[in-house]
């Protein structure tokens, strides 16, 4: 297991978060829980939900073990990204000209004058998924030579970009500072580009995009091009699955109380610092080096990665879940509790953080069998298992959200986690979990977590009375 480039790689991750948080804290700081912010945060959600399905999440799940057995490397490249890049820009057109219809699916419960305002930041917004996609395109060819710092660190360049939009118009009128938010989105896109085209240079990986142009027709191409559709399209339906899921939250936030959507996505911000630390960093390292592996048929290191990753994640993301859950009410305090973010909005989110890091565990474990799973070319498997995940925290979803609010949809994300790391360590084998788990780890395990939860609940008691007096 690379443990350096994991580690690398959560060091990005962590100084992207920790800028993204100081992103946040002025942004509540400037517009607190007020519906401009609302309305930014679900123009923002869109390009967001749209990367996560086709830029960062099917298509690199797809591309890599594709890249990886393809026999012309340069030409396949090329000609995925020219098919994906024209597409793109044919819909952030169409989003550009008619943004009122999508961003009504995301916010259903608004009036027609809000969706109206909202549409115009959506159209702004969305052209960030054009820049982002590129970045994952290149970051896949980086991921490939094992160089993951450059991806993990450019997130802080979006994150300044916003960040000097907010100072700049943090004293002027919130409808103001939305839109310098929403055009600093798209800059801070276009600079991630830079940072990715510079890092390719640097790597000689350019030799393989311009061997690609100049070789367009090669024997075989074609055929790989279908393998890539046959993983390709199966992973957009698994991945639409948690980010509908996501989708649906916000949507049914819409129709509770005020803040509500803030509220959920500035817990998840939170939830989502050590699910990418831990979990994601460790998912994106193994994932090339597996692929690598069971393509040569080597499964006893690719096995051999996998109980490795698991344990390390266990023993991380347990703690952190503990200590989210016990301290939400401090760290929400600590980061949000600022200008117009009152007490109140403070509570109302810690809430709706400790329901999510209920979750945080299986989701983090989920995505290391679920990495196993696409570097088998088990794309269609893995599909279906979230689908049914979808189904059962939507389910949740909507008996929740009457008697818990925006806690019930948190809680209800947090059930779905659970569901979807049992049928992903059923696919993946029950057997190969069994042979993980037959450790003195796992008591070790358990000991640590009751320790951990002892020294959580006891600071939070003290820490809680101290803040609030």
């Amino acid at each position: 297991m690379r443990l350096k480039s994991i580690f690398t790689n959560s060091f990005g991750i962590l100084l992207s978060r920790i800028t993204g948080l100081v992103r946040d804290i002025l942004m509540t700081s400037a517009l607190g829980a007020s519906v401009w912010l609302d309305m930014f945060i679900v123009a923002f959600k869109l390009p967001n939900l749209f990367r996560r399905i086709f830029a960062e999440g099917a298509f690199t799940q797809a591309f890599m073990p594709s890249f990886v057995a393809s026999a012309h490397k340069g030409v396949f490249a090329t000609a995925i990204f020219l098919r994906f890049v024209l597409f793109l820009l044919g819909l952030s057109i169409i989003i550009t000209i008619f943004p009122e219809p999508l961003t009504k699916l995301m916010a259903w419960g608004w009036d027609s004058d809000k969706i109206s305002d909202t549409g115009v930041l959506t159209a702004i917004n969305f052209w960030y998924l054009d820049f982002i996609f590129i970045v994952s395109f290149l970051a896949a060819l980086l991921q490939y030579k094992n160089h993951f710092a450059t991806t993990a660190l450019s997130t802080i360049l979006l994150n300044i970009s916003m960040i000097a939009a907010l100072l700049f118009y943090i004293k002027s009128d919130p409808k103001t500072v939305a839109y310098a938010l929403s055009f600093s989105v798209v800059i801070g896109g276009l600079l991630q580009v830079i940072a990715h085209i510079v890092t390719i240079k640097k790597l000689s990986l350019h030799k393989i995009l311009i061997g690609g142009w100049r070789y367009k027709k090669v024997k075989n191409i074609e055929e790989e091009k279908k393998k890539f559709n046959r993983l390709f399209f199966p992973s957009i339906l698994g991945n639409s699955a948690p980010q509908l899921a996501a989708l649906l939250d916000t949507f049914l936030a819409t129709f509770l109380v005020t803040g509500s959507v803030s509220a959920l996505f500035f817990a998840n911000r939170i939830f989502q610092l050590p699910l990418a630390l831990i979990a994601i960093a460790t998912a994106t390292v193994l994932f090339p080096a597996v692929s690598k592996a069971l393509k040569h048929n080597n499964q006893a290191l690719a096995y051999e990665n996998l109980s490795k990753a698991f344990w390390l994640l266990t023993f991380l993301l347990g703690a952190a879940m503990i200590g989210g859950y016990f301290l939400a009410e401090p760290i929400i305090w600590l980061i949000f509790e600022h200008g117009n973010y009152t007490m109140q909005m403070s509570q109302n989110t810690a809430r709706v953080l400790q329901m999510y890091m209920v979750g945080l565990l299986p989701f983090g474990l989920a995505k290391l069998f679920s990495m196993y799973l696409f570097a088998s070319h088990k794309h269609g498997k893995a599909a279906k298992i979230v689908i049914y995940q979808l189904i059962i925290s939507s389910i949740f979803s909507l008996i929740l959200m009457k008697p818990m609010g925006a806690m019930g949809l948190a809680l209800a994300g947090s059930i779905g986690g659970w569901v979807l790391l049992i049928l992903t360590i059923r696919e993946v084998g029950f057997d190969i979990f069994k042979e993980i788990i037959k450790s003195k780890k796992s008591l070790l395990f358990v000991l640590s977590m009751v320790i951990f939860g002892m020294i959580f609940y006891s600071i939070n008691s003290y820490l809680v009375i101290w803040i609030r007096t």
